[in-house]
């Protein structure tokens, strides 16, 4: 199963930002990673170089890799509407990103585990496929025998977060994909139009 398993602390402080959660690190060190720190003078990006920068933010937030998400690009091009929300929708629509929504694990890459380890249902049948796509009414809960596990417990009790297109039931740990999130519903922070100039050169 293809995955990033490279550094994160370094990407976070290169697009500033905590992609995969919180980091003290880059609350430490501000500025992007490299020999000369802050004092690094940077020149002006080229057009390029800014849109290849917003699809690797893309990526590393969600978890997919290249080939995965160019697919998942050619796949928003041919669906109705525009192509960068409905590519962001897609990503959205992802098993592990939901169990994540959901407040199952505190990050992505724990949510990812949690699929891939046989801990989640959908529909009431184990689906341990960290991509496997959503779709409107599906039920997502903790499997019967993994309600115990003191991951999810700590996740789940220091959640706070609520999405308009998921309904969650506390006490059975049971959500559902009520239906595809709208752009203004998705807070993170992609600009997905640069993605669709970078892929439609």
């Amino acid at each position: 199963m293809a995955r990033y398993t490279g550094p994160t602390s370094k990407i976070a402080r290169r697009f500033r930002e905590p992609i995969f959660g919180e980091d003290k690190a880059l609350e430490r060190k501000n500025y992007p990673p490299g020999q000369h720190g802050p004092n690094k003078r940077r020149g002006k990006q080229s057009e390029y170089a800014i849109q290849l920068m917003e699809k690797q933010k893309a990526k590393y937030t969600y978890g997919i890799l290249e080939k995965q998400f160019r697919n998942l690009f050619k796949e928003a091009s041919r669906m109705k509407g525009i192509t960068g929300e409905n590519l962001l929708t897609l990503c959205e629509s992802r098993l592990d990103n939901t169990v994540f929504r959901l407040g199952l694990s505190n990050t992505r890459r724990g949510a990812r585990q949690l699929v891939s380890h046989r801990h989640i249902t959908v529909n009431g049948n184990i689906v341990n496929i960290p991509s496997y796509r959503l779709k409107e009414g599906d039920v997502i809960s903790v499997r019967e025998k993994s309600k115990s596990l003191e991951v999810i417990s700590a996740a789940v009790a220091t959640n706070v977060q609520k999405f308009d297109w998921l309904d969650w039931n506390h006490a059975t740990l049971e959500g559902k994909f009520v239906s595809k999130p709208t752009r203004e519903m998705i807070p993170e922070n992609i600009k997905e139009q640069l993605i669709v100039e970078l892929y439609s050169k």
